[in-house]
């Protein structure tokens, strides 16, 4: 190998890889955040505030943790 093939292969490592094509666009999680928000603001209002805190949170905690891939 020559040092022309070593920073070859050095740079390909380095090179990101391709976005893969046909993504879902995050219509999904949108959909799912707004369900879950609207039935715990609905608990909220009828008086079940702790609840509906509790599932806003939880929410939040697991659409951030699901927009970053855990």
């Amino acid at each position: 190998m020559s040092a022309e093939d070593d920073f070859g292969l050095w740079e390909r490592e380095l090179r990101q890889a391709p976005e893969p094509e046909g993504g879902t666009g995050g219509g999904g999680m949108i959909t799912a955040a707004a369900v879950v928000t609207a039935g715990c603001m609905v608990l909220i209002m009828l008086g079940q505030a702790p609840l509906g805190t509790a599932g806003l949170i939880l929410c939040s905690l697991i659409l951030v943790l699901w927009r970053f891939g855990f």
